[in-house]
């Protein structure tokens, strides 16, 4: 068994700026770990997992470098980077590394996107794959949306008692179906077979266009609309639905969201993770993540749903809720944020408010997923959590709402509703 995680690269996660300037989104911490140590740790978590291979088009830096070698040495699996020449799409990548993922006999492999939050049920995967199809069919993990979120996803039609994939329309115009696609495969060697079919016919089509780069988008291919949708009703594909949480995380928005399905998660999986109320400490309220080198006053009150970085200071009287601050932060005496992350190494005075709207799923639908917000609505910014970008200064006694703030900002009075350039 191997796995796959597709990491994009540094022209996606535009809508999770000014975050990705700084690290590269998979690395950007959720519920006090990368984002992407949550799929690494499940991966490594089944047996029989021989490698872990990280696939995207970064440029290998120092960070994602350090990340794999500590990885590596904490879940005990060989872990390593293939970086893609250009943007391939989820399919293409796969194929042009197919070689290194086959290399020491792999009989099955999972092929996970970084940008989603989950439960991962891989060993559950395994199983039902055993159960309901041959050796050589292909499992996608879906999951019930509600009707009009549905149009956002890749949509899957099942027969209700084998589960096989009849029809598969990736965001669909209209009501295709309720079971979305999770972003998370079980796959064996035989769909390279089904994604070079699709490498030849976009070959033949550029011969006829003569273009002049048609060797480069030849290798483009898109798992959902290019493969899986020719494989539909053909008797090799299965959707295994999960009841677990799941999320995308595609705006910083939707990270705060993932860090509390996360956090929750942690109760069963990590107790240690989450902090306690204890004498002489801050005040805990629901769940909390506190790097232990941060420094927090005794009088602070934290959560729910809040993750404290390596080195932050809190100081006194401090309110922090539903909100990320970033490694080396100050919050300076009987400041409140919510709704929020604070960037690494921003300040915030004293008695300044931090505030942002919540993007959250309706939470009276137990199907309703996170919306894939847009910045601006009728020319309008669209109220969301407020981001403070790195080095972000804020001054005593401000009211920064629903507002974004690139990196090294000094401000000098209150802002809302705005990007400060």
């Amino acid at each position: 068994l191997k796995a796959v995680i597709l990491i994009g690269g540094p022209q996606k996660g535009t809508r999770f700026r000014p975050l990705s300037f700084e690290v590269p989104k998979p690395l950007f911490p959720v519920a006090g770990v990368p984002m992407v140590q949550h799929h690494i740790e499940a991966c490594a978590k089944v047996p029989g997992m021989k490698e872990i291979l990280l696939m995207g088009f970064y440029q290998p830096n120092e960070a994602l470098s350090r990340f794999l070698v500590s990885a590596q040495q904490e879940f005990k699996v060989p872990i390593r980077y293939l970086q893609e020449y250009a943007a391939l799409g989820t399919g293409g990548g796969i194929y042009h590394f197919r070689d290194q993922i086959l290399s020491g006999g792999a009989e099955a492999f999972f092929v996970l996107n970084a940008d989603v939050c989950s439960e991962f049920p891989l060993q559950e995967m395994l199983e039902f794959r055993q159960q309901h199809g041959d050796v050589h069919s292909f499992v996608i993990l879906g999951t019930t949306a509600n009707r009009t979120q549905a149009l956002n996803y890749g949509c899957i039609v099942a027969n209700a008692d084998t589960q096989e994939v009849q029809h598969y329309v990736e965001k669909p115009s209209t009501f295709v179906s309720e079971i979305i696609n999770c972003g998370i495969y079980l796959f064996t060697p035989a769909i390279f077979q089904h994604i070079g079919e699709v490498f030849q016919r976009n070959q033949q089509e550029l011969e006829l266009e003569e273009s002049s780069n048609g060797w480069q988008r030849a290798e483009v291919i898109r798992l959902e609309q290019d493969v899986f949708t020719a494989l539909a009703g053909s008797g090799k594909l299965y959707v295994y639905k999960t009841d677990g949480f799941w999320s995308q995380i595609k705006s910083a928005g939707s990270a705060i969201y993932a860090s509390r399905l996360y956090l929750n998660q942690y109760s069963k999986s990590h107790p240690e993770r989450l902090a306690q109320n204890k004498p002489g400490g801050p005040v805990i309220r629901g769940n909390v993540y506190i790097h232990p080198t941060a420094s927090i006053d005794s009088t602070a009150v934290l959560g729910p749903n809040v993750s404290i970085g390596e080195g932050v200071t809190v100081g006194a009287g401090v309110r922090v809720r539903e909100s990320i601050v970033l490694h080396g932060a100050s919050l300076h005496d009987h400041t409140c944020v919510l709704n929020t992350i604070v960037g690494w190494d921003s300040t915030i005075g004293r008695w300044a408010r931090v505030e942002g709207t919540p993007s959250d799923p309706n939470p009276n639908d137990p199907y309703a997923k996170i919306d894939s917000e847009t910045l601006f609505r009728d020319g309008r910014l669209t109220p969301s959590i407020t981001i403070l970008g790195c080095s972000v200064t804020i001054p005593a006694e401000v009211v920064i709402l629903n507002s974004i703030v690139l990196p090294h900002k000094e401000l000098s009075r209150s802002y809302k509703n705005q990007i400060i350039l």
